[in-house]
């Protein structure tokens, strides 16, 4: 049996993304995916010893991209709001270029039980450590509050980003939008808007919010 290219593997992974987002893991068809990267189920089970193995190989395959662009910016020294920036035109690109990535990631958040927690440790520890040690050294350096959880900050922020992400490519979320804004805005537009979100949340302490000095008296 002729060995797939690694162009040819990437399309397999492709396909699959695409089906698992589509139909979910039971729904997706092992024999349409493989149609659709041009190959057999033959040799995606060659591979792979079982749909299980494939979608788990899917979901690596799509958080690889993520994680280099997750990684690239929390690491670089400089202002937390501007990483913020890059961030989130970071992934607003990542949802208009990968849609299927992100609507397979939407399907996954409706996992339940034993699935649930394996996926989210999957999915969830990468962002979880380079959000809270990204928040905590900022922190250290004075640069943002001091009265915040680094580790509930980081699982606030990461919330946001992933509204925004859903927002970009899943019907429910534009539809959801609509309701707010109508005509949707720009993606420059939502990042201003979310920046000023982010920055009052980052660096206004509690003890220097004015009304609740007049709340005391």
């Amino acid at each position: 049996m002729k060995k797939l290219t690694d162009e040819k593997q990437a399309a397999l992974l492709e396909a699959g993304i695409a089906a698992f987002a589509r139909a979910g893991f039971r729904g997706a068809s092992i024999g349409a995916i493989a149609g659709a990267a041009g190959t057999s189920v033959g040799v995606l089970y060659k591979y792979y010893e079982n749909k299980e193995a494939f979608f788990d190989a899917c979901l690596r395959h799509s958080l690889r991209s993520l994680e280099a662009l997750l990684d690239q910016v929390t690491a670089e020294e400089g202002k937390l709001l501007d990483s913020a920036r890059q961030l989130i035109r970071g992934l607003q690109a990542f949802s208009r270029t990968h849609p299927d990535h992100v609507r397979l990631y939407h399907r996954i958040t409706a996992s339940q039980g034993a699935a649930a927690v394996r996926l989210a440790g999957a999915i969830e520890s990468v962002t979880a450590r380079l959000y809270t040690d990204w928040i905590a050294r900022a922190q250290a350096e004075g640069a943002v509050r001091s009265d915040m959880d680094p580790r509930l900050f980081a699982l606030f922020f990461d919330n946001l980003l992933m509204m925004t992400q859903f927002t970009g490519c899943c019907d429910y979320y534009r539809a959801r939008l609509a309701f707010y804004r109508d005509p949707p805005p720009s993606d420059e537009t939502v990042e201003e808007e979310l920046l000023k979100f982010l920055e009052s949340a980052f660096t206004l302490e509690q003890a220097a919010i004015s009304h609740r000095e007049e709340e005391r008296k």
